[in-house]
This record gives structure tokens, C-alpha cells and sequence, in this order.
């Protein structure tokens, strides 16, 4: 029974022969899909029914669904990012636009999804969080994480808020490195904690980060027996079920490994282990589990207590697909649209060049994606885009060489084309691309993703908090003449 505490990701968007026999060897309890899983609306349904008759009715079929630039489903509406709901500021829009995401997530069967980000977005050189936080201010975030969770209760969505107890101040990647938090308990409270905190009654899930409080303990929350069991369950008092970040990521599995880390979590209270990776990974969490029950080091009572949260949660939520109609869809475009216009947010004295006018687009060619994003905008795309209100010429730079097109910019510049900086990438701008940035001397900046970078370009810009589809066409928009009314939800200058 207690592989059914392990939620696991599959290869591909369709079950393959060794799969089907691995899952059926081993029984996790949940799958997580991502971007390699999904290809349709009705495929989605499909694999998400084969592998509930596979795994059975308490399965627990879950999704990354925050907004921005992570949303795995280019046939839904494109929801904003939460920086982009910051900068509104409205709980009833927030409220609205988790509606419109559970309502696309019910369509295709999920009943469960890692979001929403109660992240404090307090550290500008964070390299994982940037849009995926509703701000600085931890009241707000919790307002609007809520208002976006109640939006998916409603449409039969379990949320899961993340990223226990808060990754907002950290300046490394725990997908790469493990990170720590040297913050006195008074201000973790004030900060990182209280978002948790206001909405626990609310949030039947929350996900562990893999991150070290050292106020807290020696250990990362993800195997911290004081800040899951102590803390989470016997201080606050909560009762939902607590589920582990990608145990693949290397601020667990290079410190401790798979078998070792997926004991200690559960055994510190952990509920559910995203045991994700290539099959051989799979196994080694699930044999470590088993090891550890037949020795003795996890007690039945502490297996059953977590067996027991998860059958209570796909109880509340179980898979049960409900029909998302073509009206419903558009209406939700609308829906996300609409706030993604809100959320455009102008720094400085932006002056936006009028319409049919000439610009000359600097933009990187390419931007990758980066482990839990999906890729940024390309030049190209972007520049296509543009050419639906100006006349464009493009400049597009290869990021680890952008000053080859200095010469571009200057021959631009003399014949009076209105220079538009595009920054495009989740991180900070390298410094290569500063100085770029520095010696174009840009009329205006669009900042697409990441807020921060506004900084580092010297110009008056427009920040958009996403580059997805949607919020492209809410800043053409805004570009014609709609009017702009975000308010920054980070400090930017």
C-alpha cells in the first residue's frame, strides 16, 4: 500500500507497453502530466480514463496549471500569471480566472493542480519564481491565492498552494541547487509564512519546497519532520494532505538520492512523493518505500494516516470529466484576455509609438524553455505578432552573442525608427544583453516575462508579466489604445 503514497509522470501522451507493466507493478497513487503528455483536449481525456481503469478510482490526476509561462495546453485560453493578477490587484478577477482554469482542467479529467504559487516574490535575483508569484506584499498574495484557489474549488479542482513554507527569497534553483532561507522565525511569519497561514482552512493540499529554513531546521522543509509534522500539522493544525515537490530535482536527489529521500519524507509527514524521472528512478523510490515498510522504519499507522488524506481528497475531487463546450471555451478567452489587459503595467514615462508607425524590434532569436516553463516567445513570433500595428523591422540577437547586432541598431536609429527593446526570458538579463540593452539606448522596453529586468533597460517600459498568446494580444491591444491600469505588484525602481 504504500507505493500509493508515490505519484509518478509517464513518457509520453499515450501508454506504451513497459509503462502500462510498470504501473501496474507498482501502483502509485497519482500521475502528473506535463507538456510530453498532452497534445488534445479529447487525447487528454482519453489517457487520463485509460489510466484510471488502470490505477483505479482513487487516483489522483494532477497538473502544473499556474498561468504565465507555466500552462502545458496551447488548445485552452492562456491564463495570466499571477504577477500578471497582482498587478490588477482584484480577488474577483483572480476569482474569475481560477474558475475559467478548473473549468478547461474538469474538461480533460484532471482533478488536481500544483497551483496556486503563495509564493512572497521578495528577492529580484530569484532565477525559479518571477511571474509565478501574485507579488511582494505577503496580504496580497494570500488574497489573491485564495480568490484564484475558491475559483477552482468550484469547478471541482483541488488546488495545491506552493511552495511550503515560501520560495520567493531564495537566488538559486532548486532544481539545480538546494537553496536556503536566513530569515529570524518573526520574519519568515511575517513574510514567507503568512500567505500558508491565512489560507490553510482553504487549501485542501500544499507542496513541500526543497529549501532550507535554517529557523526552522538543518534539513529542507521536504524532509523536515519539524516543519511537516510540527509545524504544518501539529501547530497550525492541518489536516489536508501534503504532498513533496519532483523529487528528481537536485536539491534532493543529489544530496540524498531517491530511496533515502523518499524514507525521510514520508517518515517527516509528507502524504504524497512526486517521485518523477525515467522508470529506473521510479523504481528505486518505490523499492526504498517498501524496504522501509517491511523494516519498520515508516509505521502501518503512519502509511494508513497518509492513505487516508488522499482517499479524503479524490473523494472530494474525483475524476469525473465534464463536457467543455466551444461556448464556454471563447467565453473563457474573454475571461483571460481581459485580465491579462489589466495587468499591463507602464514604468516611467512610456510613450507608446502610434499605430502603422516604424520600430525596429530588438529581441533574442530563441528562448528556451527551463525545467518547470515552457519556451518564451521567439524574435520571429514576436515580430509577427508586432506587424499587426506596426511596421517592423527586426533585429533579432543570438543571447550568448547580442552585440553583433550593434551595427542593426545604429542603422535603425539613423533612420529614425522608434527602437523597441523585447526582453523575453524568466531570468535576469545576462550581462551581455545589458550592454546590448545600454548601448541601444531603446525608446521603449516590453517587458515580457520576467518584471525585474526593467532594470536593466534603459528605457521607460511596458510589462506585460507574460508572453503566452493571450496576454500577446492584450498588449497589441494596449498598443492600439487601450488604456493601462496595472500597478506594479514588486518593487522596480
Amino acid at each position: 500500500m504504500i507505493n500509493q503514497l508515490v505519484m509518478v509522470d509517464i513518457p509520453g501522451p499515450t501508454l506504451d507497453a513497459a509503462t502500462r507493466a510498470h504501473l501496474e507493478r507498482y501502483r502509485p497513487g497519482g500521475i502528473v502530466l506535463f507538456r510530453k503528455n498532452i497534445v488534445s483536449m479529447q487525447q487528454t481525456r482519453d489517457l487520463i480514463l485509460e489510466l484510471k481503469a488502470l490505477l483505479g478510482d482513487d487516483l489522483l490526476m494532477a497538473i502544473d496549471a499556474e498561468g504565465g509561462g507555466v500552462w502545458r495546453m496551447d488548445f485552452l485560453p492562456f491564463a495570466p500569471s499571477a504577477a500578471s493578477l497582482g498587478a490588477s490587484n482584484d480577488p474577483a478577477l483572480a476569482f474569475e480566472v481560477g474558475r475559467a482554469v478548473g473549468r478547461g482542467l474538469r474538461g480533460m479529467g484532471f482533478n488536481w493542480n500544483f497551483a496556486p504559487v503563495l509564493d512572497v516574490n521578495n528577492n529580484p535575483l530569484n532565477p525559479v519564481i518571477s511571474d509565478r508569484s501574485f507579488g511582494e506584499d505577503p496580504e496580497r498574495v494570500a488574497a489573491l491565492g485564495a480568490a484564484w484557489a475558491e475559483g477552482l474549488l468550484l469547478e471541482g479542482i483541488a488546488p495545491c498552494a506552493k511552495h511550503f513554507p515560501g520560495h520567493g527569497d531564495t537566488a538559486l534553483d532548486s532544481h539545480h541547487d538546494l537553496p536556503r532561507v536566513d530569515k529570524p522565525l518573526s520574519t519568515l511569519e511575517m513574510l514567507e509564512l503568512l500567505p500558508f497561514k491565512q489560507t490553510l482552512a482553504l487549501m485542501p493540499s500544499i507542496m513541500t519546497s526543497h529549501i532550507v529554513y535554517p529557523a526552522l531546521d538543518s534539513l529542507p522543509a521536504t524532509l523536515s519532520t519539524r516543519i511537516l509534522t510540527g509545524l504544518l500539522r501539529e501547530d497550525w493544525g492541518y489536516e489536508g494532505v501534503i504532498v513533496t515537490d519532483s523529487m528528481g530535482m537536485a536539491a534532493i536527489d543529489a544530496h540524498w538520492g531517491r530511496g533515502e529521500a523518499a524514507v525521510l519524507s514520508i517518515a517527516a509527514g509528507a502524504d504524497m512523493l512526486e517521485g518523477l524521472g525515467g522508470l529506473a528512478s521510479q523504481v528505486a523510490t518505490f523499492e526504498a518505500l517498501e524496504v522501509a515498510e517491511r523494516e519498520g522504519r515508516i509505521s502501518a499507522d503512519r502509511i494508513e494516516a497518509s492513505l487516508e488524506r488522499l482517499r479524503s481528497l479524490v473523494r472530494a475531487y474525483p475524476i469525473a470529466p465534464v463536457e467543455y463546450s466551444s461556448d464556454a471555451l471563447e467565453a473563457d478567452r474573454k475571461v483571460m484576455q481581459s485580465a491579462w489587459q489589466r495587468g499591463i503595467t507602464r514604468i516611467g514615462e512610456a510613450s507608446i509609438p502610434a499605430p502603422n508607425s516604424q520600430i525596429a524590434l530588438i529581441a533574442a532569436s530563441e528562448v528556451p524553455g527551463e525545467n518547470v516553463a515552457e519556451l518564451g516567445i521567439s524574435g520571429a513570433a514576436l515580430q509577427l505578432a508586432l506587424e499587426g500595428v506596426y511596421d517592423v523591422t527586426p533585429i533579432l540577437f543570438d543571447p550568448s552573442a547580442p552585440l553583433e547586432v550593434l551595427p542593426a541598431v545604429q542603422a535603425a536609429r539613423a533612420a529614425g525608427r522608434t527602437l523597441v527593446f523585447a526582453t523575453t526570458t524568466r531570468r535576469r538579463l545576462t550581462p551581455l544583453v545589458c550592454e546590448l540593452a545600454f548601448a541601444a539606448k531603446p525608446d521603449l522596453h516590453l517587458a515580457l516575462w520576467n518584471a525585474y529586468n526593467v532594470t536593466d533597460v534603459p528605457a521607460p517600459a511596458l510589462v506585460t508579466f507574460g508572453y503566452r498568446k493571450d496576454a500577446i494580444a492584450a498588449l497589441l491591444e494596449v498598443l492600439r489604445g487601450a488604456p493601462i491600469t496595472g500597478v506594479a505588484p514588486v518593487t522596480l525602481i
